[in-house]
């Protein structure tokens, strides 16, 4: 079977990587994870993963402690580095070759984003993976993934999560929450349902990018999805 994407890109929250623990990264967790990557990986599918902060830093909760909002975002930025660089040696321990582009110049651990350079990467087999947000505060990694993918030409974006799709309210809270299998970018935003934030959603209509939103700790979920089963809820211009 032929894969139904080219180029995907993953998004991962930083609490993904947290289990159990409930802080900081969880090795079983990470293993899982970056095993679903390279088996896609090897499948000839180029992938960019955008991944998230908020296991070691959440930039809205320095605020609330009287950190300086831009501040507190640019702390939460340096937290997605840190499990960027961990993504990589679990990726590369799996003979991925990996490269980590930082929208915050560090140059000591990671490249500078620099869209021609990751679209070539990718276009070599590597797995770019894209940390410091977009690099500016008040903006999330959500709306960093969306941004990232329409700059490189990403087919889809895969938003891993802990449930199975999109719910009408909590479904780890509330036993009624009633599943969408398929939306629009304008049911999402009049519902404001907790798909990604507006600006991101905004962005995936504007370039007609679908979002697939899926468990990411059912295993095989991501390599179910690229071979076009339909898993999860998909968030797209017009249902289908």
């Amino acid at each position: 079977m032929t894969p139904n994407y080219k180029r995907i890109l993953l998004k991962i929250s930083g609490e993904a990587l947290q289990g159990e623990a409930g802080y900081g990264i969880s090795d079983s967790v990470i293993e899982k994870i970056t095993g679903e990557i390279s088996e896609i990986h090897f499948l000839g599918i180029q992938v960019a993963v955008v991944i998230g902060g908020g296991n070691i830093f959440r930039g809205n909760s320095g605020t609330k402690s009287g950190i300086d909002r831009a501040a507190s975002d640019y702390m939460g930025m340096l937290a997605t580095v840190i499990n960027a660089l961990a993504l990589q040696d679990f990726l590369e321990r799996k003979d991925v070759h990996t490269r980590v582009q930082s929208a915050l110049e560090i140059k000591q651990v990671a490249e500078p984003y620099i869209r021609r350079r990751c679209i070539r990467h990718l276009e070599k087999g590597r797995v770019v993976i894209l940390a410091a947000g977009t690099g500016n505060p008040f903006f999330t990694t959500d709306t960093a993934a969306t941004l990232r993918a329409l700059e490189i030409g990403a087919d889809v974006i895969l938003k891993a999560t802990k449930v199975d799709g999109v719910y009408d309210k909590d479904p780890l809270i509330h036993d009624d929450a009633v599943k969408f299998k398929d939306l629009s970018y304008m049911e999402v935003l009049k519902q404001e349902l907790k798909v990604m934030d507006a600006t991101a959603i905004s962005l995936c209509m504007e370039g007609n990018i679908p979002i697939i939103v899926f468990n990411l700790f059912e295993e095989g979920n991501i390599k179910r999805i690229v071979m076009g089963e339909e898993i999860g809820s998909i968030v797209r211009a017009s249902k289908h």
